[in-house]
This record gives structure tokens, sequence and C-alpha cells, in this order.
């Protein structure tokens, strides 16, 4: 079995793989490992790219979500069946051997850990889902399991970066609304149609901020959309005006 390729965090001592598009088995536009079960890939493949990605983690269980692009967390005391994940957007654990994995394509990728807890976290952080405050429910959740905001370390994975992230003022003035600090997450970008205003927004910088109350935040430099050859990118999907595509996957388990 080939060993898909992952990026970690030198900050997280639990097992985790911000895995790339690389090491599977899907062909074509979901080329190679795509992880999402609810792409249009041959699910023989996805369960392939999935069991490469448990094998690597050395976990006896993979779990994903239903994600939404909300707030909640789930807390996971036993394994569901593939595909069966609930409506929510982050998980958290004290269990040994189930990883738990978020699937993107340009959104932010968040894996926690609290060693002294032995409590992880996994978060699907869109910009709505951030705005929602997701990142906040993640280590409220954490906490409920023995966590302390002080032992815990985010490692914030591969996305979509500012200088790729344009966006028109419906998401800048979402944002702003809520935090007009947040003014600092935003730079000017190119007019968009109609000469209206668009902005580069620093996605990645924006959930670290919004996990200020924990000890460490690590973030790997890596934008989703710049790096074809390496993640899968919705955006970059759009702009091309292409069909369906994979998804990659980012874990942690204990």
């Amino acid at each position: 079995m080939t060993t898909p390729e992952a990026l970690v965090s030198p900050a997280l001592a639990a097992r985790h793989g911000f895995f790339t598009r690389r090491g599977g088995v899907s062909t074509g536009p979901f080329a190679s490992l795509n992880c999402s079960l609810s792409s249009p890939d041959d699910p023989a493949c996805v369960a392939e790219n999935r069991a490469r990605v448990a094998a690597a983690l050395g976990a006896a269980t993979l779990l994903g979500l239903t994600q939404v692009h909300g707030p909640a967390v789930v807390t996971v005391t036993e394994p569901w069946p593939p595909g069966h994940g609930a409506r929510a957007d982050a998980m958290v654990t004290s269990r040994p051997g189930i990883a738990l994995g978020i699937i993107t394509a340009d959104c932010t990728p968040i894996l926690l850990h609290d060693p002294s807890a032995g409590v992880i976290g996994a978060v699907h952080a869109g910009w709505r889902s951030a705005l929602a405050g997701v990142l906040e429910a993640t280590v409220a959740a954490m906490e409920t399991l023995g966590a302390t905001p002080s032992g815990i370390t985010a490692a914030i994975g591969p996305s979509i970066r500012q200088p790729s992230y344009e966006v028109a003022a419906d998401l800048r003035d979402a944002v702003l609304a809520q935090d007009p600090v947040a003014h600092r997450f935003f730079q000017p970008g190119r007019p968009g149609p109609a000469n209206q205003p668009h902005w580069q927004f620093d996605l990645a910088a924006y959930c670290a901020a919004r996990l200020q109350s924990v000890a460490r935040i690590d973030t790997i430099d890596a934008d989703t959309l710049a790096e074809e050859n390496r993640f899968f990118s919705h955006r970059r999907r759009t702009l091309a005006k292409a069909g369906p595509i994979g998804h990659q996957i980012s874990a942690i388990v204990l």
C-alpha cells in the first residue's frame, strides 16, 4: 500500500496529518487521494484512499462529518458507519484509536490537542463556520472532556491564502459587522464587475485570531489554490469553470 503524502505540524504531539492529494488510487479530476464520501468519485476508490489515511495514522477508525459551515461540534464517544456523520463542522474526543477527519478544498482544517488531558479536536473552518463560532465552540467542547485552553495546541493546515482569496463586500461586511477590528484581515483587491470593490481575505489569520485563548498556534504555510499539484481547490475549479473535483483530508488520532 502506498503511503499518502501528508504535512505535519511539529507543534502537535498527537499523530496527525494534513494530507495532500497525492498517494491515492482515484483518477481523473479526483486524482489521487480524494477522501470525500459525498463526491461522485468511485466509492471503492474513496474507501481505499481513506483506508490509506487511517493506516498512515495507525488508527482503528477514521470518522468524518456531514460538514455544513456552521458552529456545531460533536463529542465522539463511539464510531459511526462511513457517511453517517452528524451535520456539524468539528469533532472532539478523548477516545484513543479514533481518527477525527476533516474534508477541505480551500477551507481551513484545524487540528487541536491537549496532551496532558488526552483530548483532541478537528475543525472545518470556512469563513461562515469561523464567523459562527465553531473554533470557540470546539475549545469549549474540549474543556468538557478535561482540556484547558492553556494546555491546547492548535495547528492550522493548508487552505486558500490571502493572495488567492478574493472576496466581495458581502463577506467583508458580514465579518466586520461582528468584529470591526477584523478589518486587519482584509487587503484591497482588484475591483470586481461594475467596478465593485473587492478584497483579499486572510482566512488562516482570522481563524488564528479566534483561537487566541489556546496556548500555542502553528500555521502550515501552504496555499491550496496556488499549489495545484498538491491540493484540490474549490476556488480553482470555479475560476476554471470545471466539473467535480476531489477533496483532501486532515486527521488526528490519540
